[in-house]
Parts: C-alpha cells; structure tokens; sequence
C-alpha cells in the first residue's frame, strides 16, 4: 500500500477524533515512522517491513564486513521507503568501510530522498572524487544540483553519466534530466542537438520515455499521462516533467499548476516531487 500522507490536525476536534480512531489502525500501521515532513506540515510515513529487510539483515550478519550486504539492507529498507533506517544502515557500512563509494552513494541518494540536500552533496562529492566514473554517483549529484537551481553544473553531472548508464532505462532517465538541465540553463539549441542524436535509442517503456516523447514533439502535454499510469511515483515524476515543459516554454502558470499536481500525487519519495517542492519555492 502506498504511504499515505497525513495532514498535522489544526484544530483540537480534529485531534480528538483522530485519536479515537487511532486504535482502528493495525499495529504495523502504527508503527511506520515518519521520515518526510514537508514544510506545509504534511507528514509521510514508511510501509512496514513484510520479510524483505529482516532477510537482509540476516545475511549481513552473516557477513558484517562486506559493505555489499549493507547496502542489501538499505535497498530493501528503501523499497519500503524506510530511508532514514536505510540512512542509519549505511552510516554503519560506512563504519566498516569507510572509502567506499557506493555506501558514500547510496547514503546520498537516501539523504535526498529525506531532503538533507547538505548531506546528500558532502556524501557525493566525497563519493566522486573516490570512483568518478560511478553512474549512480554522477547521476544524483545531478538531481541534487538540479534540485538547488545549478543547472549548467547538472547538465555537466549528467552529460558525465549519460555514456555510463549500465541500462536502457536508465539512459532514458540520464537523457531527460540532460535535457532538462540543458534547456533550463538557456542551452536550448545544445539541448535539441543531444535529442537530435537520439542517445536513448534503446528501447524501454517508463516515465522517462514518456517524457523525452513530449520533449521530442511526438506526443502533446494532454498525452503524457494515460489511464495506466496511477502509481503515485510514477504520476509525482510525469507531473513535473509537463510542468518544466511549460516553464521551458514561458509558461509559468500552468507550469505551477503542473508543480502542485506532482505533489499532490502524494508520490513523496519521487525525484519529480522533490524538485516541484523546489520548484514552487523558487516561483514568486
């Protein structure tokens, strides 16, 4: 089940009946941590663990010194949006091994996630100048400097990451943001050029496919979410691919408009979530 998001009550009724419903809910329910509260108060929460972390955990005690199995632990942690457990996991990875690129890039990606953009950019700095030919390591410093508005330096991470992709899906997903990074720096021509060349020839279906469609002019923006589509990460990520479309184009109303609608997806954990948040903080 999704996680839900839960508005803070604003009046004390409202607490009131909430706590009487409070034992309805199930103990796992009850459990989940809030690992995201934004800054209109709205908080989300974890989906409890249904065997795949408590398998994981097993097999790094088995093994506590192989930073692999660390990172098992914080992957599977993150399938159920457990990030500042998987946080915690890789800071302990990072105990063991501490020049290890990959815990360096999985605790930024996790950092991002929980929005600690501060953390997130000491982690993968630290983890690029360790392995900079790390796909996963190029590819988040991307989005993180996206997020923050440093567009020409997220066109350069993603250009870096682009021709290291280690599959079709994720070339789509490195081929968007280059796009995006590119045309929101004012570099539309270097941006059309790079779609020109079709780099993403391989073919696979996900959002980002989706996406590089709109851009390519195969499809309009009414198109671009079908019936299919109602997860909530995969409508956070279309949303705001429409909504950078408009602003690219010069329209910023319903490219707000397109903003708002990625985060009331509720699709929190979505990196096309994150940055409308960040987005609609830019915007006057």
């Amino acid at each position: 089940m999704p996680a839900i998001p839960v508005a803070r009550p604003a009046h004390a009724a409202i607490g009131a009946l909430l706590a009487l419903a409070l034992p309805c809910l199930t103990p796992a329910a009850a459990a989940q941590a809030v690992e995201y509260r934004s800054p209109a108060g709205v908080e989300y929460r974890s989906l409890p663990d249904t065997g795949a972390v408590a398998r994981a955990e097993r097999a790094l005690a088995a093994e506590p010194g192989n930073p692999a199995r660390y990172i098992a632990v914080a992957v599977a942690q993150s399938g159920l949006r457990q990030f500042r457990e998987a946080i915690a996991t890789l800071t302990r990875g990072l105990a063991v091994a501490p020049d290890d690129p990959m815990l360096l890039r999985w605790r930024g990606h996790r950092h991002l996630s929980v929005r600690e953009f501060d953390r997130a950019m000491a982690d993968l700095t630290r983890g690029y100048g360790l392995d900079s030919l790390n796909y996963g390591i190029l590819y988040h410093l991307g989005v993180l400097r996206f997020a923050r508005g440093d567009f020409n330096a997220a066109a350069d991470a993603f250009r870096r990451a682009q021709p290291l992709a280690p599959e079709a899906g994720e070339l789509k997903g490195s081929t968007d943001w280059l796009w995006m990074s590119l045309s929101r720096a004012g570099r539309e021509a270097e941006a059309a050029a790079m779609l020109a060349r079709r780099p993403d020839s391989l073919p696979i279906a996900n959002a980002y496919a989706q996406r590089l469609r709109l851009y390519r002019g195969e499809i309009g923006p009414d198109a671009v979410i079908t019936p299919a589509d109602t997860d909530d990460v995969t409508l956070a990520t279309l949303g705001y691919g429409i909504g950078n479309w408009y602003l690219v184009r010069g329209d910023s109303a319903r490219a707000r408009a397109w903003f708002e609608r990625s985060v009331r997806s509720g699709g929190w954990a979505a990196f096309g979530f994150i940055v409308s948040e960040a987005e609609l903080r830019r915007m006057p």
